[in-house]
């Protein structure tokens, strides 16, 4: 699905930050756009920085269940630093998604912003019809101990499996120490 990604201007409040660029919200549906001006309302702009497709994957449909399940369903925008210098605020946008493992993911990385932006009812319910149609639970399968065997002896010359002429726990420096002029 093309999806429309929204990016905000904010005064900034410190004298190190002059402006604040943050995504805010998602176009579904929209045409390609690359930092047009939507609307402006005293010191804040807002902004279509791109267009880009969502695709969702049978394999991520238990992130997206949580993305879904938050408290406000979000997709998260993925902010990268402009090297082509195209953008207005030294940011562009690099991606778009509905997966929270991914978008931590890339957040542990320490270059990208990513920000979590609320989902339209439109792509929401679309996810939702998504992940009704490919999520399969898994049952919980507790894994079963070993039996540890209690008749084994230990000689202390190592793995009983390699033959072994000394004993391998001997350290180099006490093989000089042995030996005799």
């Amino acid at each position: 699905m093309p999806v429309g990604i929204i990016v905000s201007k904010h005064p900034g409040v410190t004298r190190w930050a002059s402006e604040i660029w943050k995504p805010s919200g998602l176009i579904p549906g929209a045409d390609i756009a690359h930092w047009v001006e939507l609307r402006s309302e005293g010191d804040v702009t807002q902004y279509h920085a791109r267009t880009l497709s969502l695709t969702l994957y049978r394999s991520d449909v238990e992130a997206y269940r949580v993305a879904l399940s938050m408290e406000i369903p979000s997709a998260f925008v993925i902010l990268d630093e402009d090297e082509s210098g195209e953008s207005p605020g030294g940011w562009q946008v690099t991606d778009v998604t509905l997966s929270p493992y991914e978008a931590q993911d890339l957040l542990d990385s320490g270059f990208s912003l990513v920000e979590a932006v609320p989902i339209p009812s439109i792509i929401a319910s679309w996810a939702q019809q998504f992940v009704d149609h490919h999520f399969v639970e898994e049952p919980f399968k507790k894994r079963k101990r070993d039996r540890l065997e209690i008749d084994q002896v230990d000689e202390g010359i190592g793995d009983p499996r390699v033959s072994q002429i000394n004993d391998v726990y001997m350290s180099p420096a006490s093989l000089r120490k042995r030996k005799k002029h």
